[in-house]
């Protein structure tokens, strides 16, 4: 997992950022609201996906009354006005650089143009579904905050498949399917995971100048300024670009 390390800490400065403007809330509403119409309740003990984002968004400091009042409705058999559906886009960014772009809309015609546009304005190019996917690997991703020995054991015990150590704290990967199990397991133990998701981790990375490492950092705040996507990914090394998160 080397190398994902600063992105997922961009990530994470960025999310703090957002949750401030209220984006990340915004975000996981509309993640909840999916995942219960996509498993047919909103009663979490009988939708694992939703009891799974409904935990993710807790970690992410999403008011629990946000939350409750979503389910609420849902329950009710109120619709959420909107229904979206998750679409996955995948291509090429300036230098070569593989993209992943994650949305839920309600308008795929909408959505994809607009992530054309950005490929298109920013030098990238889109691809067909798989062109670059093969290229990652779905892991569970938990930060825990400050990095300590003890940590680290309850992450191994719980079921971490690998550690990597970070100035702030320590990130523990994990199967995707057990990523929600691990993170109870160290809540159990005592230790508050700050973040909690499914992520795409790429297999090798491509280095790139600061300046073509540039282009394509514009290009993925580009993306994920869209207001239909979720997340973006990418195999760019930042191991030796600076950046300003």
């Amino acid at each position: 997992m080397a190398g994902h390390s600063k992105w997922a800490q961009i990530k994470r400065k960025k999310a703090a950022n957002d949750l401030k403007k209220g984006k990340i809330v915004s975000k996981y509403l509309r993640l909840i609201a999916a995942a219960a119409r996509a498993g047919g309740s909103a009663d979490p003990a009988a939708n694992p996906s939703l009891r799974n984002l409904i935990e993710a968004a807790r970690d992410a400091d999403v008011p629990s009354d946000n939350i409750e009042r979503l389910l609420k409705r849902l329950s009710g058999g109120e619709e959420e006005g909107t229904q979206y559906e998750e679409v996955v886009y995948e291509g090429y960014a300036p230098g070569g650089v593989a993209v992943i772009v994650q949305a839920l809309s309600d308008n795929r015609n909408r959505t994809a143009s607009e992530v054309r546009h950005v490929f298109n304005k920013h030098g990238g190019s889109l691809g067909a579904t798989g062109s670059v996917s093969w290229q990652f690997e779905r892991r569970g991703y938990i930060w825990i905050s400050p990095n300590t020995e003890a940590a680290q054991e309850a992450a191994i015990e719980a079921g971490a498949v690998d550690l990597q150590e970070a100035e702030e704290g320590l990130e523990v990967y994990t199967d995707p399917q057990e990523v929600y199990a691990v993170a109870s397991a160290l809540k159990a133990k005592g230790f508050k995971p700050e973040n909690t998701e499914i992520t795409m981790v790429p297999q090798n990375t491509i280095s790139l100048s600061q300046a073509e490492a540039e282009k394509v950092l514009k290009m993925v705040e580009a993306l994920e300024e869209l207001e239909d996507v979720q997340n973006v990914y990418t195999n760019l090394s930042l191991e030796n670009v600076s950046v300003e998160a």
